[in-house]
């Protein structure tokens, strides 16, 4: 359960052969703690053993799809993983093998983690009011959950490089323009197109499904079994940036909502 409330941290709800998942914290812009963590990578772990469901959908409730990992608890120590499970990754999706198709319906901001949960997914639809970036270099922070390793291999280098560097909002436009999105429309028609990229997916055959997504995946070293270097470096400079002096002051001014002073010029 969400701290403070009754309501579950993300739910799961069946759409026939599809499986939807709920971010369920749109008090927190559906940030991630470890109970949405927890919840999503357990959802995902149910969705792959049930034949009967043969693609998932996730989305956000309220204004956002995912603001990121929950700053307040990342300032006060606390976990925001899936508990037992940190090779699920970052809301328990970035890094899990899921085999099906995954399909993001961005409702809202998809800021930081939430942008990398896009990054994550196989396919993206984008409500034309919605927007994603990667905002981690404001905070004295990077894009740890796998985004800079996803991004590049989505996008040109100079485009994964302006997004990653300048931590700015992307619109939805420029999103399906970059070619990081495959459909933006208006936000009332956001779960049906998703839903609707979803019943096609499930119409074929699953075993075929499996095994196109799992040689795509390999061709552009998308997955743990190919990226060791590469994820060895993230997890390495993930412990030495949050133990940073930055990572902290910008915590801190998160908090105090004002201006970072960085140390480290």
């Amino acid at each position: 359960m969400t701290a403070g409330t009754s309501e579950p941290a993300a739910t799961l709800e069946r759409r026939g052969r599809v499986g939807l998942i709920t971010f369920n914290r749109p008090h927190a812009m559906n940030a991630v703690n470890s109970d949405l963590a927890g919840a999503v990578g357990g959802f995902l772990e149910e969705i792959d053993g049930d034949p009967g469901l043969r693609v998932a959908v996730v989305t956000g409730a309220g204004r956002a799809f995912c603001a990121g990992a929950d700053l307040k608890d990342v300032a006060a120590g606390r976990d925001v993983g899936a508990p037992g499970h940190p090779e699920w990754g970052f809301a328990g999706l970035v890094e899990h093998e899921f085999a099906k198709p995954l399909i993001a319906a961005v409702n809202g901001y998809a800021l930081g983690g939430g942008a990398e949960i896009v990054l994550a997914s196989d396919l993206a639809v984008l409500s034309e009011t919605a927007s994603l970036g990667l905002p981690e270099v404001k905070r004295g922070l990077f894009a740890a959950a796998a985004g800079l390793i996803n991004l590049p291999r989505q996008v040109p280098t100079k485009i994964a490089m302006e997004v990653a560097l300048l931590g700015e909002l992307v619109p939805a436009d420029e999103a399906l323009r970059w070619g990081l999105v495959n459909r933006v429309v208006p936000a009332d028609q956001l779960l049906a197109t998703a839903l609707e990229l979803a019943e096609k997916a499930a119409s074929n055959a699953p075993g075929a499904m499996r095994t196109s997504k799992r040689i795509i995946r390999a061709a552009l070293g998308r997955g743990a079994a190919w990226d060791g270097d590469v994820r060895t470096l993230q997890a390495e400079e993930t412990v030495r940036t949050m133990a940073s002096a930055d990572a902290l002051e910008g915590a801190r001014a998160f908090a105090e909502k004002r201006q970072p002073q960085w140390a480290d010029a």
